[in-house]
């Protein structure tokens, strides 16, 4: 792997980082609808920090997700019982800021904070695995 590519992994592990306090603080300003617009950031960063580490991408975020499912979830490299937050805050974050609906409830941005952090946490340490496994292989 590239020097270049381990930038960007790390580049976008700390957008999932500063995605995940922007969140907090707009919880506490009772801002709710953006601190769940940064709640889904947070993972969808994380999600592109993963992909980058095997050279992929996609345009929209629907396929940002397919190819997470593909090729980290349903491949046993990321359990699927902490990737299924991703997809619960991509449906939410969607509703909220597309549609003509109510904020979401405070109790529920806290408890998909909480998802977040498990999330990001997770990715940080599967990318952080890849990068190094991948530097091995590079020093063989």
């Amino acid at each position: 792997m590239t020097e270049e590519v381990a930038a960007l992994v790390k580049y976008r592990l700390q957008a999932a980082q500063d995605s995940l306090e922007e969140a907090e603080i707009l919880l506490k300003e009772e801002k709710y609808r953006g601190a769940m617009n940064r709640v889904y950031y947070s993972m969808f960063y994380a999600t592109l920090a993963l992909l980058a580490t095997r050279q992929l991408s996609a345009a929209k975020h629907s396929g940002v997700m397919s190819l997470f499912h593909k090729e980290f979830v349903k491949a046993g490299v990321f359990p699927k019982e902490v990737a299924k937050f991703l997809t619960i805050a991509f449906d939410l974050r969607t509703k909220s800021d597309y549609k003509d609906v109510m904020a979401p409830a405070k109790e529920r941005v806290e408890e998909l904070l909480g998802d977040a952090k498990v999330f990001v946490a997770k990715s940080r340490e599967v990318a952080e695995e890849l990068l190094t496994m991948r530097n091995v292989d590079n020093h063989k």
